[in-house]
């Protein structure tokens, strides 16, 4: 068994490095581009490669999400979101002058990651639909359902989003049953895969405005001409990013007010990883 040895002058105690604000967007960046790899890249396989269905779609996202967390957790929490950045910064303190080059970052992400499933999957997707028309657009970016109006999909991604944002907070909340640090990714993802299931078929549970404006704007730049609009014709670009941010807002504060603010005080324990951070640092 291994020798603890005393600190000694030759032998000073470590010192927790902590990470830029530049290394912080980096694992923004990659956690983002993971989760598109896994949300994007299975309906690229369900549309294009005509392989799997809508379980399959619920699943590798919330995994992609559960892989995301994983990969920027223990660097800023992963956030992944701007809706849940935003949140955490009314809410849980997180500092304001971070929620812009965050945001960004989790764009760039989903951008960049959604231009190689464009790339890998160029072929198949050629070949169910040449025009690169609506049939195919839903692979990139989320649409309303048919003979759902664009305000009830508004509405859709309000709700979708409270919800993912109220169970957030539940699950990291230190001073309720969090559960264990490793365990946070995992339960975080099946809210997801929760609330595919439940509310995916008004509008595609976008909720999160990087998941779906990062590959609006990669389909939009490699011949989805219509990708801003729905196919009404309606600009609808906008949807998935506005709804989500009031859906964060309203989870957030419903969680404040109905749980949050009546929970016992008890001693603030370590941060395990994968928690999202509330400091202000």
């Amino acid at each position: 068994m291994a020798q603890t040895r005393p600190a000694s002058a030759a032998t000073p105690p470590a010192v927790r490095r902590q990470p830029t604000l530049a290394g912080e967007l980096l694992a923004e960046f990659a956690g983002t581009a993971v989760l598109i790899l896994f949300g994007v890249g299975v309906v690229a396989q369900v549309v294009a490669g005509q392989n799997g269905g809508d379980d399959s779609i619920h699943w590798a996202w919330g995994l992609g999400v559960t892989f995301g967390i994983y990969v920027a957790g223990r660097t800023t929490g992963a956030h992944l979101n701007p809706a849940v950045t935003i949140a955490l910064a009314v809410f849980k303190g997180f500092a304001w002058r971070k929620v812009l080059p965050y945001s960004v970052a989790q764009f760039l992400g989903a951008f960049a990651a959604a231009l190689l499933v464009r790339w890998v999957y160029a072929d198949a997707i050629a070949t169910v639909d040449p025009g690169t028309t609506f049939d195919s657009q839903g692979i990139f970016s989320t649409l309303p359902g048919e003979g759902v109006s664009v305000g009830t999909a508004f509405l859709d991604q309000v709700v979708g989003t409270a919800i993912l944002v109220f169970l957030i907070f539940a699950v990291t909340e230190l001073r309720a049953t969090p559960p264990a640090a490793n365990l946070a990714p995992f339960i975080i993802g099946l809210i997801v895969v929760g609330i595919g299931m439940a509310w995916g078929s008004n509008a595609g549970y976008a909720i999160n405005p990087a998941r779906d404006f990062g590959p609006r704007v990669a389909s939009f730049i490699t011949g989805y001409t219509t990708a801003m609009r729905e196919p009404g014709g309606q600009f609808y670009f906008w949807v998935p990013i506005v709804a989500p941010v009031i859906g964060a807002l309203i989870g957030g504060a419903l969680y404040r007010v109905l749980v949050e603010r009546h929970l016992p005080d008890e001693d603030a324990q370590d941060q395990p990883a994968g928690r999202v951070p509330a400091e202000d640092d």
